[in-house]
């Protein structure tokens, strides 16, 4: 198992800079993912151009493989369901991903924020179930078929979080049912402010894990006892870490590797409390050695048996 990064963490820089900065400071990171649009302001690619000019596509290619970095994932993030441009940006992502021989496109699966869990007026569950069976089940139907034409294996990767239709593993399970092209983006970020246990949820979902991310999460306890976790200010994003410590991030990376997931773990930086390099500096250097720990500890338990 390996530590990426998405590059959006660092959007001032040219994808040149990122990777020269990466081999520089972090040389044992070689996989990226690079945001296409969606909620991604897209800073090192220009999924148009990309998709017009084959040349443009081998240069764009050449200056990650040319630096013996790997292009890990496409992440297009975002509300397809409601905004046009967001499944504009996702329809062209997939098309992209078949061009480029990428197998794994991170996105989310969208919806109508107010449906999401925690609603509790009356009529909100029969409108979310209504939503789910005219719009969310026949969208990701059609998308699940688009990925399977554009490349065999290309598999649509859904990060969950509230807000959008899938942000459990419940949730999630439905759409993953409507075939092999769909699969979850396990960001245990998005789990710890929901109480979820995010092992537990890896157990669950055990081969339909397509991607990972690296990101924490900090809860302000005294916050939660008077506001819960539903209020926006009672937690926040940050460094992986300083949420939970090195050993539950080495207890992560056994899970994921007993549910058949043995690749990447992407960093991804939304911590308000560091600056984006010293946040991938200390988020790599954790996962790095966590993840390495992992790997004897899964094989040493396979080698006993």
């Amino acid at each position: 198992m390996r530590t990426g990064l998405f590059t959006d963490a660092l959007p001032e820089r040219s994808l040149d800079r990122v990777l020269d900065w990466l081999a520089a400071e972090l040389p044992a990171v070689r996989d990226v993912e690079i945001g296409t649009g969606g909620y991604s302001s897209s800073p090192h690619c220009n999924r148009e151009l990309l998709l017009a000019d084959p040349d443009a596509r081998s240069a764009w290619l050449a200056t990650i493989e040319s630096r013996d970095f790997r292009l890990a994932a496409l992440n297009v993030s975002g509300n397809p369901l409601e905004d046009p441009e967001h499944d504009r940006a996702l329809r062209e992502t997939v098309a992209l991903a078949g061009l480029l021989g990428v197998d794994r496109v991170v996105c989310m699966s969208g919806g109508r924020p107010e449906l999401s869990g925690g609603a509790w007026f009356p009529g909100v569950e029969e409108e979310g179930e209504r939503y789910w069976t005219e719009r969310v089940l026949p969208y990701w139907r059609e998308l699940a078929g688009l990925a399977a034409h554009a490349q065999p294996g290309l598999r649509l990767c859904f990060e969950l979080e509230p807000g959008a239709a899938a942000f459990n593993v419940s949730t999630v399970e439905r759409l993953l049912e409507l075939g092999p092209s769909l699969a979850v983006n396990l960001d245990p970020s998005h789990f710890f402010w929901q109480s979820i246990d995010p092992l537990a949820a890896i157990r669950r979902l055990a081969g339909r894990i397509g991607f990972a991310h690296g990101k924490d999460t900090v809860v302000d306890e005294a916050r939660v006892a008077v506001d819960g976790l539903l209020d926006r200010t009672a937690w926040r994003y940050a460094t992986v870490g300083r949420g939970r410590d090195a050993g539950w991030w080495r207890a992560f990376g056994e899970e994921l590797r007993r549910a058949g997931y043995a690749e990447v773990v992407s960093i991804e930086y939304e911590d308000e409390q560091a600056s984006p390099e010293a946040s991938v500096i200390e988020a790599a250097h954790v996962l790095t050695e966590a993840l390495a720990g992992a790997a004897s500890d899964v094989g040493s338990t396979e080698s006993r048996r």
